[in-house]
């Protein structure tokens, strides 16, 4: 009877044991993992204090002394500075993020709440133009912005955005309106409130989680953006962060451990906007997928 009785409880012991070995074999490879993919970055941050000739010759190791030389040189070694660049790219940012959240916003309320001829054709195209590449409307855009006489302006870069041109936006606001009770449009609609009055102060506000994660994937997007700034700006004075970077490596003769220290000051901003909203982007994409 003893030995019948004691079974149960090592069977549950050894249950344990597996999965606590599970657990710590889990933990052994993401935490492997996580060295290999911070690895290039760690080594990027320390290779910003040292020479160029120590980036080559002592790669692997620790700066011999740490010098926020490379630093300063690299942020005056340009004609324009790179106050400038950062200047330029967050007013881009702005621009993009402004026209992305009202123009998205408003063309979700339509699809999600209202009706109107051709609506459900119109909703495919839009979801089809997320499967269209972008380099495929490079050069009909390139033309048209140059009869427009656009380029070498932010126009190109801001103005799209309040046409509603990213569907992935729509889609994810729409996807979150449609979670909103319409009782609440219909008790706004008894109480007088008009269409827009309805988009202003009912849903708008009610969007918040779908704002926010807007807000910073187009933030982030337009910031890391190098392709699309490389085509439109040219002169100098207009250069954003990527492209600045790009051309100090034409400009600065070599000198790497500048480039690498201007490349570490152009990752603050985005480390910023992401551990600072890391949640809220979380609960925005949660929230706009999952909620039925």
């Amino acid at each position: 009877m003893a030995a019948l009785e004691l079974t149960p409880k090592s069977n549950d012991v050894i249950g344990q044991n597996q999965r606590a070995r599970a657990g710590w074999a889990a933990y052994a490879v993401l935490v492997i993992g996580t060295i290999i993919m911070a690895y290039p970055l760690v080594w990027m941050v320390l290779s910003s204090f040292k020479s160029d000739e120590e980036i080559f010759s002592n790669s692997a190791a620790l700066p011999t002394h740490f010098s926020l030389d490379n630093y300063v040189q690299g942020w005056t070694s340009t004609n324009p500075s790179f106050t400038r660049y950062f200047i330029n790219s967050f007013v881009i940012c702005l621009g993009a993020v402004t026209g992305n959240v009202l123009a998205c916003s408003l063309t979700a309320f339509a699809f999600a709440r209202l009706r109107f001829p051709f609506k459900g054709a119109l909703f495919t195209i839009m979801l089809l133009t997320l499967m269209l590449p972008s380099h495929a409307l490079l050069i009909p855009q390139y033309v048209l912005y140059v009869r427009l006489d656009w380029v070498n302006t932010y126009l190109p870069l801001i103005v799209p955005k309040f046409l509603a041109t990213d569907a992935f936006f729509i889609f994810l606001m729409i996807q979150f309106i449609r979670t909103i009770p319409r009782e609440m449009d219909e008790a706004a609609t008894i109480d007088g409130c008009s269409t827009f009055a309805i988009y202003r102060h009912i849903i708008f506000p009610l969007m918040r989680p779908a704002i926010i994660t807007t807000i910073i994937f187009t933030f982030i997007w337009t910031y890391n953006d190098f392709f699309s700034q490389l085509i439109y700006l040219t002169s100098p004075g207009s250069l954003t962060v990527p492209v600045a970077l790009r051309s100090l490596v034409d400009t600065s003769g070599g000198a790497y451990a500048q480039l690498l220290a201007m490349s570490v000051v152009s990752l603050v901003p985005t480390f910023i906007v992401f551990l600072i909203f890391q949640r809220r982007l979380v609960e925005g994409i949660s929230t706009s997928g999952l909620k039925g």
